[in-house]
């Protein structure tokens, strides 16, 4: 076959690839050596195939005239896969897509999995759906194990989510509703990011299983450079959580207030979880006493952290950790330095209005605000957990005890 075309009359999923405007997506660089047998696996399901040449230096473009079927953008300099990733949705956009289902070229991916990716786009309309691997069979990478389950750990923190396998190529992406969100990294960071950034726009993100081929350690062909790209990885991670805690967070829980279905949930992990009043009690007092104690921007990790060691309900912590939404912040503050008055005896200076109250007067009164900001948490905490816990009492003993 090398070195001429390669047709094939008419692949067995054409049909459904059209009726859903779906293409397969496959991002490539300097991978001659597997593309072909991909190429070849893929087009028995469906001609609807777009290859991203990124600045591939082997015979890659030589491969590609065997396919003339398949759409190709192709640039010289080499970018990075998330940048061949966004080039693409671009072009299968341009083409009337709404959906891309991307797989690597390098061949650990199965066109047998195709079909289920195609199933997910009626069950999860409009959402992410990622292959998930099995990581634990045979010639796994440790390096690829450890960092999928460092990137699951950090999806979950930013989204709420708890995700498989978040490092997986193999995915069903959107790409219509997914037109107006922005991304902005390059390289294999972007499969973070755009997970990530389409949950916080209102995407959902789904996970379906698929088979993986890892091949033996002499004969891997990785464009992973585990320094540089855990970098960049690492860098994205701290303005992902610096994003998500002083504004997403927030953001979410000011929106549940008004949210019907959001209070309702809230109610329900309330009142119906398997923990016992007391332990409810106990995070929502936990949460608070953590949404105003003064370690401003890490509050949540370190409530998180704390909530699993102590084995606290983490969702009611969370979202009582969030009373330090922006809204409240001058209240918390004046609290604060109200609070701490009494501890400093002749030494307190006057209490500023909230409205006067800047970075400036904290540093002047630092050791005023630190004990009172203190002193709040715990008196806030404990009010919070008693009310919260006389609160369920009365309403278990009017509906009866939770089956």
């Amino acid at each position: 076959m090398e070195g001429r075309p390669y047709m094939r009359e008419q692949p067995e999923y054409q049909d459904a690839f059209e009726q859903h405007k779906a293409t397969v997506l496959i991002p490539t660089y300097n991978n001659a050596g597997s593309l072909a047998a991909v190429l070849r696996d893929v087009l028995t399901y469906t001609n609807r195939v777009l290859v991203v040449n990124d600045g591939s230096t082997d015979d890659t473009l030589k491969v590609l005239e065997q396919f003339p079927q398949v759409q190709l953008v192709s640039y010289a300099q080499n970018r990075g896969k998330g940048f061949a990733l966004r080039k693409g949705f671009e072009k299968a956009l341009e083409l009337g897509f709404d959906y891309a289902i991307t797989l690597d070229a390098d061949g650990q991916h199965f066109a047998k999995d195709l079909p289920t990716m195609l199933n997910c786009i009626e069950q999860y309309p409009n959402t992410i759906v990622v292959g998930a691997r099995n990581m634990n069979q045979e010639n796994v990478p440790g390096k690829s194990s450890f960092g999928n389950r460092f990137s699951n750990f950090w999806f979950w923190l930013y989204t709420g989510k708890k995700a498989p396998d978040t490092q997986s190529g193999y995915r069903l992406y959107p790409i219509r509703a997914m037109k107006k969100i922005r991304f902005y990294t390059r390289k294999y960071e972007f499969e973070v990011e755009v997970l990530v950034r389409s949950v916080w726009n209102g995407l959902n993100v789904e996970f379906a299983p698929i088979s993986v081929y890892y091949p033996p350690a002499e004969e891997r062909v990785s464009h992973f450079r585990p320094f540089r790209d855990f970098s960049r990885i690492s860098v994205l991670n701290t303005v992902l959580f610096f994003i998500a805690f002083l504004y997403i967070k927030p953001r979410d829980f000011f929106r549940s207030l008004f949210s019907k279905e959001k209070r309702a949930a809230l109610l329900n992990e309330l009142l119906e979880s398997d923990h016992s009043h007391e332990r409810k009690a106990a995070s929502i007092g936990f949460g608070v006493f953590m949404g105003i104690v003064p370690i401003w921007g890490f509050q949540l990790i370190v409530a998180i952290f704390l909530s699993v060691l102590l084995k606290l309900n983490k969702a009611l912590v969370i979202t009582a950790a969030n009373i330090s939404i922006p809204p409240m912040i001058p209240f918390i503050l004046y609290g604060s330095f109200l609070a701490g008055a009494p501890w400093m005896g002749e030494q307190a200076t006057a209490v500023p209005l909230p409205s006067e109250l800047s970075l400036d007067s904290i540093k002047v009164n630092l050791q005023q605000y630190i004990s009172g900001s203190i002193t709040l948490a715990v008196a806030a905490g404990l009010l919070f957990g008693i009310v919260s816990y006389i609160f369920m009492k009365l309403v278990n003993k009017k509906t009866g005890p939770v089956l």
